[in-house]
């Protein structure tokens, strides 16, 4: 492909209808709520990602984490899974937030672009591409230390979309407990 990608060049790889937003899709400029306090990717663990998402115009949802040495793999760089984690953080904001779908990661890929070194913050934005039953489209762009740095990671992911009995009847019953309100699952 011409731009560096491995991405087979069509996205999504089905007929997909664009959706538009739920009408509870928070205005542009709202800072979005964590989903769960001990969701590793938002929430407030010891260890975790800490993400932080804000609603952007056009129903684009900007998420941003710094990468700490508990974050790392490599000697001062950010584990290729964890950075993984963060797309898929960022990509089911996006989806939970736009949409208002409870609904569960299906396949997430990801392109590494370049490293991404301790200390660095990696400024994600992600969209919805398309939605085909209960499938749910979406990809996202991180760049390195500002809105408009480098690219450094490109994801895509299929979200399911799921009854909220997925949860209860998966999930851990005292976990579950602890959420203050439904659609604090995703989100």
């Amino acid at each position: 492909m011409s731009d560096g990608t491995r991405f087979p060049a069509v996205w999504p790889p089905v007929r997909t209808e664009q959706p538009a937003p739920h009408p509870d899709t928070p205005p542009p400029g709202t800072e979005l709520p964590m989903h769960y306090d001990r969701c590793f990717g938002c929430g407030e663990l010891d260890g975790g990602l800490h993400m932080r998402s804000t609603m952007g115009e056009h129903a684009l949802v900007h998420s941003r984490f710094t990468v700490t040495e508990a974050h790392q793999g490599a000697p001062g760089l950010a584990h290729g899974g964890l950075l993984a984690c963060a797309f898929d953080e960022a990509i089911g904001s996006t989806v939970g937030n736009v949409l208002r779908r409870p609904s569960v990661t299906g396949k997430l890929e990801t392109d590494f672009v370049r490293p991404v070194p301790v200390g660095s913050t990696l400024f994600i934005t992600a969209k919805v591409d398309g939605v085909a039953g209960r499938k749910l489209y979406a990809s996202a762009e991180g760049r390195l230390d500002t809105e408009d740095g480098p690219v450094a990671v490109r994801a895509r992911a299929l979200f399911v979309e799921v009854a909220l009995e997925h949860f209860t009847t998966h999930g851990a019953p005292d976990a579950l407990t602890k959420l203050k309100r439904a659609e604090q699952i995703n989100p």
